[in-house]
């Protein structure tokens, strides 16, 4: 870090000194502060803990024996609450054992008291260094959740509230989650939510749709192989669940999976044990698994075509989906939010949506749920001219019957010339002869409905 940013984190961050001897906590801090620290002052752990939690300390140097604590607690309990906070204790002779304590409760490490004059600068710019590193990396973390977390889910009906309170509780723990819901309902949304708000977090997410990959190559893609395992095998080669482990394993689709992929898989649920393709040596991951399907996987099971009880091992917490049928008000407020990142995509001046265009937004059946809707706003937006979103931009499959303003013979007439065009490819001298007007009108029309 060059030395001006790092002055500039010194003097915006501080380092908090607990003693409750007047004259020494005043040396310490005129000496700390010397070398461009700002330096707080507390004489006991009541005054100490109001100033963690009002101000942005990075560093805490604090005497074991203080009037209303002990500093090894007093350690323990800042570890806990403030993580990426350092701590220094300062001891006195004859108890070192209490800095070896704080160490073990999270402590950076510890001075005794009658040589720390030479060593406290030195540790103070370790221990700091350390901080500014515990907060940056805190600070990606919170990026990410925000990135990849549940708040990157928009919505607000009881609906989607509900299916974001289950995978809440259950992102804390290690258990198997079971997706349901139709096609385009956020699915692999809500799995990368779950995983970056586990303990997980740090470790990889790694996804694969089952309906996407060839049967017969899809077992190599999830266990790997061995070298020489088939035609093109030429060298070994890590599966996903090798990827992922330690981490998230997320199976779309996981319906479309084979009987035999089936059972592999139940294995590596209930023993974390796996083969590659082609290869004799067992192998353990450890790797929470994620699924989802638009399937009725119950019925699957009664057909025959999956196996029971790898549904009751994938389905022990089960969260279910809405339609966007079931959450139809939450359209307005995903609209605005897909119109604002296809905007900052396109370069696109474009922040609004017209009442008309609203209305047939909630009058459409929308049964690609929240897919079909990010992408039905981000081709209005290619499209526009303008800096708000009309009705006109719509597919025409939309219904319109909503938007009685605009429901007037001139507006009708625009839209099926503009159908027609579509029709014939933007070939006018058909479009005329299917309209039933000449061309030298349909040019004039083009013009006056500005098409």
């Amino acid at each position: 870090m060059p030395f001006d940013c790092y002055l500039a984190v010194k003097m915006s961050a501080s380092v908090l000194i607990v003693d409750d001897e007047d004259n020494l906590r005043t040396l310490l801090a005129r000496v700390v502060e010397l070398e461009g620290y700002t330096v707080l002052q507390a004489k006991d752990a009541k005054a100490a803990w109001k100033i963690l939690e009002r101000e942005d300390i990075r560093l805490v140097i604090s005497d074991v024996k203080l009037p209303d604590a002990h500093g090894v607690e007093l350690t323990a309990r800042i570890k806990e609450k403030f993580p990426a906070i350092e701590v220094i204790v300062l001891t006195a002779f004859g108890t070192i054992e209490d800095g070896v304590r704080a160490i073990k409760n999270g402590a950076f490490d510890y001075l005794t008291k009658g040589d720390h004059q030479e060593k406290l600068i030195p540790l103070v710019n370790k221990a700091w260094e350390k901080a500014i590193l515990q907060h940056k990396v805190q600070a990606l973390e919170s990026k990410l959740i925000s990135k990849h977390g549940f708040e990157q889910i928009v919505g607000q009906s009881q609906a989607i509230r509900q299916s974001i309170d289950l995978a809440r509780k259950v992102a804390v723990s290690d258990s198997t989650v079971l997706l349901t819901g139709e096609t385009g309902t956020g699915k692999e949304v809500f799995a990368n939510a779950i995983h970056y708000e586990s303990k997980r977090k740090q470790k990889p997410f790694v996804a694969i749709n089952c309906s996407a990959i060839a049967k017969d190559l899809l077992e190599s893609e999830l266990f790997g192989h061995a070298a020489g395992a088939f035609t093109g095998a030429q060298r070994d080669k890590k599966g996903l669940i090798e990827e992922a482990n330690n981490g998230t394993l997320f199976l779309d689709e996981v319906g479309e999976l084979e009987i035999e992929l089936q059972t592999k898989l139940l294995r590596v649920i209930e023993s974390s044990e796996y083969y590659r393709v082609g290869d004799a040596k067992l192998r353990k991951a450890d790797v929470r698994i994620i699924a989802a399907t638009n399937r009725e996987l119950e019925k699957e099971c009664e057909a025959g075509h999956f196996r029971r009880d790898l549904f009751y091992r994938l389905s022990v917490f089960q969260i279910k989906l809405p339609s966007m049928r079931e959450r139809m008000d939450d359209v307005e407020i995903l609209a605005q939010h897909f119109l604002e990142k296809a905007a900052a995509k396109n370069n696109k001046r474009i922040s609004k949506m017209e009442p008309t265009f609203i209305k047939a937004l909630n009058a459409h059946a929308w049964k690609g749920n929240i897919r079909e809707l990010k992408n039905v706003i981000e081709r209005c937006v290619i499209l526009s001219d303008e800096s708000t979103l009309s009705v006109s931009l719509l597919p025409f499959d939309f219904n319109i019957s909503g938007e009685t303003d605009s429901l007037d013979l001139a507006f009708a007439e625009k839209k099926h010339i503009i159908k027609v065009l579509q029709h014939t490819q933007g070939n006018k001298t058909q479009a005329a002869k299917l309209l039933g007007i000449g061309l030298t009108t349909l040019y004039q029309k083009i013009k006056d409905y500005n098409l």
